[in-house]
């Protein structure tokens, strides 16, 4: 039977708008299904995605190789698709670790700093004697030790990335159909997708929802993540902070394990003419099976505690924050089994998905969209793009 469409990726988001795009230089015939984001966040009932926002860190250094390289290979295009796109997205103002010495070899910084020679990255270690003079607005333990990257790190800005994504999707000729998926099914001979009361079919689908991709009926079998809760809060920075935190890198601080880290964005200009920095954990322990549950949650401003958490830790860190306007928002962090992104076909060999972020994949979604288009244009993944640490794992 004829269909609509060859390719239907499912989720406008950060890893299914590259998707799209890099698909539409392998195929025609492809539609990217996926709602706006909502004009009032606390007002809506439907579906979120957690790239409504306008920083996010980029860095290659990483403890695992395989993060590190999809990182490294999305940073090396950022430039060209600001240039396609006419959208700029990317501020190269370098990324900071700081942490305490690491222990033994298979400590997270002597992991990233194998990986980060396996890559070519140029990474500065700054003794602690220098760390709080070097970087003057944070006040880190006397013993703590620095890393930097300058290039090839600093921060995007995931709403405006989307953007551009699907700019370059559609001037390749990719239909652009603003609807929210609901169901999927493999009917046999093709897919067909519903969308309201609309219906769509396609040789085959991808399903790249993010935390939303086993809310609705999109995949045979619910693959096996956790969609976690995490907080962020936001310091309103004025001229006096300026001058303190201006010229700040994007920030991470280690704690003794490795889900104590905080991370911490430079001062960055947002929709409502404000400038704000930004902070973040991940140790918040709500998750959400139902979609329900996960609207009530993005509709809110996050956990309270958490925020109260992160705001001690924050003037800790940073004291020149104190007097500084607070405010916090919701966000959530999809956990697959494995630690890695899933990129490959369900129960049908006509649906696949593209999910599973782990709290690190903005900065590498460009890189994760490519290898979701090669899979669904293809078939399969090789070695060379960790095709067999990416197979999904379903509930």
């Amino acid at each position: 039977m004829a269909v609509d469409f060859r390719f239907i990726i499912i989720g406008r988001g950060m890893m299914g708008a590259a998707a799209a795009r890099y698909l539409s230089s392998m195929a025609d015939g492809i539609a990217l299904i996926g709602p706006r984001e909502p004009e009032e966040r606390k007002a809506h009932h439907g579906v979120f995605a957690s790239h409504y926002d306008e920083a996010r860190i980029t860095r290659t250094f990483d403890g695992n190789l395989a993060w590190g390289t999809f990182a490294a290979r999305a940073l090396e295009r950022y430039r060209e698709i600001e240039a396609s796109s006419g959208i700029s997205f990317y501020s190269e103002v370098g990324c900071l670790f700081a942490g305490p010495t690491p222990k033994d070899e298979q400590d997270y910084i002597n992991r990233a700093l194998t990986v980060s020679r396996t890559l070519g990255s140029d990474i500065e270690t700054i003794a602690p004697s220098q760390l709080r003079e070097r970087f003057s607005y944070l006040a880190v333990d006397p013993d703590f030790t620095g890393y930097f990257e300058r290039k090839r790190a600093g921060h995007i800005n995931p709403r405006a990335l989307v953007h551009a994504q699907a700019r370059l999707a559609e001037r390749g000729g990719v239909s652009l159909i603003e609807a929210t998926a609901t169901s999927v099914r493999d009917v046999g001979s093709h897919v067909e997708v519903t969308t309201g009361d609309r219906r769509y079919s396609a040789e085959r689908v991808l399903v790249a929802a993010g935390g939303f991709s086993n809310f609705h009926a999109l995949l045979p079998r619910p693959v096996d993540t956790r969609v976690m809760a995490r907080t962020v809060v936001f310091y309103e920075i004025g001229e006096r902070e300026m001058a303190v935190f201006g010229d700040m890198p994007s920030t991470i601080v280690l704690g003794d394990r490795e889900e104590d880290h905080i991370y911490i964005l430079p001062p960055v200009r947002y929709p409502d003419g404000k400038t704000y920095l930004k902070l973040g954990g991940d140790t918040e322990g709500l998750s959400f099976g139902r979609l329900e549950d996960a609207g009530v949650w993005f509709r809110s401003d996050g956990s309270a505690a958490e925020r109260d958490h992160l705001c001690r830790i924050a003037l800790q860190l940073m004291p020149a924050l104190a007097g500084c306007p607070v405010t916090s928002a919701p966000c959530v962090a999809n956990f697959t089994s494995t630690g890695y992104p899933y990129i490959g076909f369900t129960q049908s060999p006509r649906v696949a998905v593209l999910t599973g972020g782990n709290f690190v994949a903005a900065k590498s979604s460009d890189e994760l969209g490519r290898l979701g288009a090669l899979l669904l244009a293809e078939g399969a993944l090789g070695n060379e793009d960790f095709g067999g640490e990416l197979t999904p794992v379903f509930s």
